[in-house]
C-alpha cells in the first residue's frame, strides 16, 4: 500500500498504525480496512427510543419473574426518527462504556466494537470506551484498555477477536459479582456491552439484574453472537457470524465435492460446528447439495437410534453403488449424538453423575447408570466412550465437539456394509474419509452482510445505553431490505429465558433456537434431498466475494425464514 493511499483521509496516528499493519496484512485485508459501512437511515437522523408492550418469557414466566424481579416484564425498544433535535440521543453528555467479547469467536465482532465507538464519537462527544481483555475474566480482574481511534482502526472489517481476545469465564458466584461491581465502579461505567451467545447473554442479564437491584448506574446491553445460529427470535432474526462461517464451510465442502467427483472413490463424512442445533449443517446443505445430510432435530423428532442413522446412510451408499457411484459427501452436525434419544438419555445421566462423581478406573460410577444406558455405553467404540467421559465444558455438559462422530459413523457404516456384502446385497467399494470443519470458520473476514450487520448492532448498543436502557439484547431487523431500511432496537433478555438443569442445578438460560422442521429452510431441504442422494447435483460456491454479484448474497436460512426466498 502506498503512502499516498495511506494518507488519504487518515490522521497521523492512524497512518502510523496502518503502516505497521500494512506489512502484515494481505491486499484483501488492506482493502477491507478502507471499506466505509452503510447504516440504517434511522441512525443518520435525530431519533428517540419508543417502548413496546410488556414482555414475558420463553419459559414459565413466574419462574423467570422470581429470578429477575427488577427486569422481568420490561418492554422491547425501537429507534424511530424524531422531529425534535433535542431528543435524548442527541444529548452530548459524555458516557463511559465498557465492552467485552465473550465465548467463541465469530466473524464481525470487531465491527460491533467499531460501531459502539463511532456512535459515541458522533452522538456523545468526549465519551470513553473501555475494552476488557480476555473475556469476562477481564471484567473480574479489571484488565482493560481504553479504546482509541488508532487502536481500533486496524481491526475494522477484519475477522477474529484479537483486538481484545475472548474467554468463556462466567460471572455467577457472589464473589465474582462483587469483583464485577468493583470494576464498573472503579471505571465509573455508565454501561457495559456483552458480545456473546446464549450463555453470555444470560450472564449479561444476570449482571443487569444485579446492578439494578443495587441501584448502580451501570446498565448492561447484550449483542447476539454465535456462528451456530441458535441465538435468535422474531425480534433478533440472526446472530452475527453465521453468514460468514457457513460460506467458509460451504467453500470447503464444495472443494471436497470436486475432489470426490474427480477421484470417484471416497465417501467424505464432514462434521460441522453446531453442538446444540443443526443450522450450520442445514445451511451448508442448501448451499452445496450433498448426497446425505443428517439434521439432528429430525433425528430427535423421529426418535431415531444410532442404528437407524447408520442404516439410512448405508442404504443410500448401496443405491449409489448400483448406479456406479462409489463416492459421495455426507454432512453431519457436531451435536448429532446429542440428538439421538438413546444417546441423549445416556449423556443426561452422565452429566448428572459426573457433576458429583469422579470417573475411576474400577468403573464404580457405571453402577449409577440405568441398564439401557449402561448397555449403550458399552456398545459404543472404546474411543467414543473415552470422549464421552472427557472433562465437562464450563456449563457442565459433555464436550460434544471433541467426540469424533464422523469417525464413529464411518466405522459403523463399514460394519454394516460388510454384513451386506456377505449377504450378497452389496458389491461396491467403500473408503471413508473424515473431516471436521470448525475453527476454520470462526475468524474469517466477515462477509459484507456480517460487516454491515455488526456495525449496525454496535450503533444499536450505543443508542440503547445512551437512552438509559438495560437488560436488552440489540435487535436489527428488516434484514432482507437494503441496509438503509433496516430497523434498530432492543429486546428484553428475560423474554428469551427458560429454566434448565445445569451442573445438577436449575438455572435461567436463554432458550436455544433449534432447526424447526416445519420451518421454510428445512422444508426446502427436505423437498430436494432425495434428488441430491442419487444424482450428483453438487454446487461449489467458491470463496467469499467482496465485489461482484454474489458479494451481497445473504444465507438461504435467513432469506427463507423472512419469506423472501422460495
Amino acid at each position: 500500500m502506498s503512502s499516498a493511499a495511506l494518507s488519504n483521509g487518515y490522521a497521523a496516528p492512524e497512518m502510523a498504525v496502518l503502516c505497521r499493519y500494512a506489512a502484515l496484512y494481505g491486499e484483501v485485508q488492506q482493502s477491507r480496512l478502507h471499506r466505509s459501512l452503510p447504516l440504517p437511515s434511522v441512525l443518520g437522523t435525530s431519533f428517540h427510543v419508543v417502548d413496546g408492550p410488556p414482555s414475558s418469557a420463553a419459559g414459565d414466566p413466574d419462574e423467570i419473574a422470581k429470578l429477575f424481579p427488577n427486569l422481568f416484564g420490561q418492554p422491547s425498544a425501537k429507534l424511530v426518527p424524531s422531529a425534535s433535535s433535542a431528543c435524548a440521543t442527541k444529548d452530548q453528555k459524555a458516557l463511559k462504556i465498557g465492552v467485552v467479547l465473550s465465548g467463541g469467536q465469530a466473524p464481525g465482532g470487531h465491527n460491533v466494537i467499531s460501531g459502539i465507538f463511532d456512535y459515541l464519537q458522533e452522538r456523545a462527544s468526549g465519551s470513553a470506551l473501555y475494552g476488557f481483555r480476555g473475556g469476562p475474566a477481564g471484567i473480574m480482574k479489571c484488565k482493560y484498555v481504553e479504546l482509541s481511534s488508532e487502536f481500533i482502526h486496524p481491526y475494522r472489517n477484519q475477522g477474529g477477536f484479537d483486538m481484545l481476545r475472548s474467554g468463556r469465564d462466567k460471572i455467577e458466584t457472589p464473589e465474582q459479582f462483587k469483583q464485577a461491581e468493583e470494576t464498573v465502579k472503579k471505571l465509573d461505567l455508565d454501561g457495559l456491552v456483552v458480545i456473546g451467545g446464549d450463555d453470555s447473554n444470560t450472564n449479561a442479564c444476570l449482571l443487569a439484574e444485579n446492578f439494578r437491584a443495587k441501584n448502580m448506574k451501570t446498565r448492561v446491553i447484550g449483542c447476539p453472537k454465535t456462528i451456530d445460529g441458535d441465538l435468535k427470535c422474531k425480534e433478533v432474526p440472526i446472530s452475527f457470524g453465521f453468514d460468514t462461517a457457513c460460506k467458509i464451510y460451504a467453500e470447503l465442502i464444495g472443494n471436497v465435492m470436486v475432489d470426490c467427483r474427480s477421484s470417484g472413490k471416497y465417501y467424505h463424512f464432514v462434521r460441522l460446528m453446531g453442538r446444540a442445533a443443526s443450522h450450520i449443517t442445514l445451511e451448508c446443505a442448501l448451499q452445496t447439495h450433498p448426497n446425505i445430510t443428517i439434521v439432528g432435530e429430525e433425528v430427535a423428532a423421529k426418535k431415531l437410534t444410532l442404528k437407524n442413522v447408520t442404516d439410512y446412510i448405508t442404504d443410500i451408499i448401496c443405491k449409489r453403488s448400483e448406479i456406479g457411484y462409489n463416492y459421495g459427501v455426507i454432512l453431519i452436525p457436531e451435536g448429532l449424538i446429542d440428538f439421538v434419544p438413546e444417546v441423549q438419555h445416556l449423556i443426561s445421566e452422565l452429566n448428572e453423575i459426573l457433576a458429583h462423581d469422579v470417573v475411576d478406573e474400577a468403573g464404580m460410577w457405571k453402577k449409577k447408570l440405568q441398564s439401557q444406558s449402561k448397555e449403550l455405553f458399552e456398545f459404543l467404540p472404546q474411543e467414543i466412550q473415552k470422549q464421552l467421559l472427557l472433562e465437562r465444558d464450563p456449563h457442565g455438559n459433555v464436550q460434544v465437539a471433541k467426540i469424533e462422530t464422523e469417525r464413529m459413523l464411518i466405522e459403523m457404516v463399514e460394519t454394516e456394509l460388510e454384513k451386506r456384502r456377505k449377504e450378497g446385497s452389496y458389491g461396491g467399494k467403500f473408503i471413508g474419509r473424515s473431516h471436521f470443519f470448525g475453527y476454520e470458520g470462526r475468524c474469517g473476514l466477515p462477509t459484507d452482510f456480517d460487516a454491515n450487520y455488526c456495525y449496525a448492532l454496535g450503533h444499536a448498543a450505543g443508542a440503547l445505553l445512551h437512552s438509559g436502557k438495560t437488560g436488552l439484547i440489540c435487535s436489527v431487523g428488516n434484514l432482507s431490505a437494503s441496509v438503509d431500511e433496516w430497523t434498530v432496537g432492543g429486546t428484553a433478555l428475560t423474554s428469551l429465558m427458560v429454566v434448565e438443569r445445569r451442573h445438577g442445578k436449575f438455572k435461567p438460560v436463554i432458550k436455544k433456537a433449534l432447526v424447526e422442521l416445519e420451518g421454510a429452510p428445512f422444508k426446502k431441504f427436505a423437498s430436494m434431498r432425495d434428488g441430491w442422494a442419487l444424482k450428483n447435483r453438487y454446487v461449489n460456491p467458491g470463496p467469499i466475494q467482496f465485489v461482484g454479484p454474489t458479494a451481497k448474497a445473504v444465507n438461504h436460512t435467513l432469506m427463507l425464514e423472512l419469506g423472501v426466498e422460495n
